[in-house]
Order: structure tokens, then sequence, then C-alpha cells
């Protein structure tokens, strides 16, 4: 008759820890790329726009998102925004507010950099220029891809940080600046880390880089 030959308590722990290691392993190099797997990747320079100078180019984890500013509907806060773009403020900048196909938002150049990520005050931060004038418009619908300036519950407070709808959101109109539309690439934004128990993120994705097509 074979006995059973029993594990030791070292055994059983060292097999766990190889059970765990394969957990990580399997979620790090096959479950985590796949949510970048369907998305459409966009080459700017593949696309022919008939105002080349108003297209910024916002890249993240899985790919490019590439949105039409309107400097005719909000002049200074474009000029606020496109500013920011060119002197590189936005590269490594958190997505630090994100529900779950609703809204993004990013943009806090004091807390939100990922060299120097600030979670107690992340999303009340400022960019140093000051704030600049709110620039209502009731013309134009908030829909899905509608790129606005965020600001405080006062107006005349948008700064820096921007957000960009995943939904129609049709109060908004009137409500908050419209800066711009996604055009292409709005799929990528479905990517970006959220957290279901909360609209601030604990482990937030960042912005890439962000750049305006023609300098």
């Amino acid at each position: 008759m074979i006995e059973k030959v029993k594990q030791t308590t070292s055994e059983k722990l060292l097999l766990a820890v190889f059970i765990i290691l394969g957990i990580v392993a399997f979620y790090i190099f096959l479950i985590l790329p796949q949510k970048c797997l369907f998305i459409k990747s966009y080459d700017p320079q593949e696309i022919r726009f008939d105002n080349p100078e108003n297209i910024a180019v916002l890249n993240v984890n899985c790919g490019n998102v590439i949105i039409k500013l309107y400097p005719d509907i909000s002049p200074k806060s474009v000029e606020r925004f496109r500013m920011l773009i060119n002197s590189g403020k936005y590269n490594n900048i958190a997505f630090h507010r994100v529900v779950k196909n609703v809204i993004v938002q990013a943009g806090d150049l004091e807390f939100g950099r990922k060299d120097n990520l600030n979670y107690l005050y992340i999303g009340t931060g400022k960019s140093g220029f000051g704030t600049i004038k709110s620039e209502l418009n009731d013309e134009i619908e908030f829909r899905a891809g509608t790129v606005g300036m965020a600001r405080t519950n006062k107006l005349n407070t948008e700064d820096s940080q921007f957000f960009i709808l995943l939904e129609d959101a049709p109060l908004f109109k009137g409500e908050y600046t419209p800066i711009g539309q996604v055009v292409y690439g709005l799929e990528v934004l479905d990517t970006i880390a959220d957290d279901y128990k909360r609209e601030y993120v604990l482990r937030p994705d960042f912005i890439n880089s962000f750049k305006l097509l023609i300098d």
C-alpha cells in the first residue's frame, strides 16, 4: 500500500507563492494588454484636416485622441489651452477624475504630475498662470467627445484642468466653456483607468504627451 506523502507547511507556502506569481504574470502579460487590443490606432499624419492648425493630439496608453479646437467659439480659453500644450505642461499629468462611460478629467498641473502625485489635494491644483473668464455658449451642444474647461462651482475660475465627455451631457450647455471636440479616438478614452468606488482615481492613468499638429 502506497502511503500519501503530506506536504510540509513550507512546501504549502511555496506552492501558494508560485500560484500567486502565476496569476500576476497571467494578468500582466495576457489580460492587461487586452484592453488596447481592439482599439484602433489613429495617425494624425495620415489624416487630412480642413484646419490642421486647430488640431491637437492627446496620446495615452492605448493610442491617440485627436481633438479639433474651437478658437472662434472660446478664444481666450483655447489660447490658454494651446499655450499649456505647446509648453509641454500636460505631459505626464494624471487623469485624476474618471466616471466610467461618462467623463474623464485631467490637467491638475500642481498636484497631478506623475513624478509628484498628491492624492490629498489632486483636483484642486492650479497652473500658476491665473484663472481666466468663462466663455459660455448657448449654441454648442455638449455631446460625447466634447472637450471643456473644468472649473469650481463658480464662474470665471477656469485654469488648466479640462474634461472630455464620454456621453452626451445636455445640462452642460451654457454652463461650461467648450474648447473642442474629439474627432478621432474617443474609444481610446474608454480604456482610461477608473475607480468604481469613487470619482477620483487612486491609481490613475497619465497623459503621455499632448501636442498641436502644427506648432
